[in-house]
């Protein structure tokens, strides 16, 4: 896993507001504002933060299903930010997505036979329909689904069913890199489960990257290598699974983590709740945009931006705590 597939570096997407008759307004909505880190290939990376930070505009950026509106973005080492749509065309083979939404991603006029054909065909334009029925036939099996169901519509299956089969789409060109957009948020708990079991087998089996994007801490940590923490378009944390969940570095992350029930009842923890309301995001604050609602927060945190810093081995925190007082606020915060 040393080479890398997808690198961001800065990556800004933002929306103006238009307001009045003429619709205009100095405003722009920050949904992604400055975000940064690199996957490996057969890694997966989790993204996690409250509704509204900016993790689905981050994945959709990404693929260029929203043009970004500065900072670069590396896949496979090329250069795609700014490249031109013939030629991405290309690599948006190697570049899937599966979406939140089971019921809403299929089109409800097409049997599965045809989803999965139209996909085959961006891949292989000249496939026989020979080759094609008995791709799609695979394709079923390999999402763990009877091949008897391509004649079928959507609306004749359940939601975990409907998820397989966009998986199953998304898997049609034989991407590199899938980005997962809250896969699993609109099924119940026990197809959850299935989901996120199956996205794994797939991994190992097609040696897959993922960019896993969810609110769901406990999904998150069991599928993912490691986490990246988002708050209000911005990465504050990002470091492997097991030092994230043990020893959490941000206050945000603290947060977050606090909340996460325990399997063991009887171990107590600390609730950090915390004061007021997540600020627009069309009006961040100065500074680091999480100080409005820090418990640390000093002058410092109202006036400059924090640069994401090295605290430990693969762990990085964008907090000025840490660069002011470095190991020490980890020892103080351990005890």
């Amino acid at each position: 896993m040393s080479e890398i597939l997808l690198s961001v570096n800065d990556l800004k997407t933002y929306f103006p507001v238009k307001k009045g008759l003429l619709g205009k307004s100095g405003e722009v909505i920050k949904a992604v504002d400055g975000v940064s880190f690199q996957l490996k290939k057969g890694e997966t990376l989790g993204l996690v933060g409250e509704s509204g930070c900016g993790k689905s505009t981050t994945g959709r950026s990404i693929m260029r299903l929203i043009e970004p509106t500065g900072g670069t973005i590396h896949f496979e080492g090329q250069e795609i930010t700014a490249m031109p749509e013939r030629r991405f065309r290309s690599f948006r083979k190697k570049m899937q997505i599966v979406f939140q939404d089971p019921y809403a991603s299929l089109n409800p006029r097409m049997t599965v036979q045809g989803a999965l054909e139209e996909a085959l065909s961006v891949r292989e334009p000249k496939l026989s329909s020979a080759n094609r029925r008995e791709q799609v036939q695979e394709l079923l099996q390999l999402v763990g689904l009877n091949p008897q169901f391509a004649a079928r519509y959507p609306h004749e299956f359940s939601g975990g069913q409907r998820q397989r089969i966009g998986i199953a789409r998304a898997l049609a060109v034989q991407p590199a890199l899938v980005v997962a957009d809250e896969p699993v948020s609109a099924l119940d708990v026990s197809i959850q489960a299935q989901i996120v079991n199956l996205l794994q087998d797939l991994q190992e089996q097609l040696g897959l990257s993922y960019l896993f994007i969810s609110h769901d801490l406990g999904v998150v940590r069991h599928i993912s290598d490691r986490i990246a923490v988002m708050y209000l378009g911005r990465i504050v944390e990002i470091a492997d699974k097991k030092d994230l969940f043990t020893g959490p570095l941000h206050p945000y992350t603290q947060a977050l983590m606090s909340a996460v029930p325990k399997a063991n009842p009887f171990r107590r923890k600390e609730r950090i709740v915390l004061g007021g309301d997540v600020p627009s995001p069309s009006r961040v604050p100065a500074g680091c945009s999480f100080h409005t609602r820090c418990p640390h927060s000093t002058e410092i945190c109202r006036t400059v931006r924090p640069v994401p810093s090295q605290i430990q081995p693969r762990h990085f925190v964008a907090c000025h705590l840490y660069e002011t007082e470095g190991m020490k606020i980890i020892e103080n915060r351990a005890h």
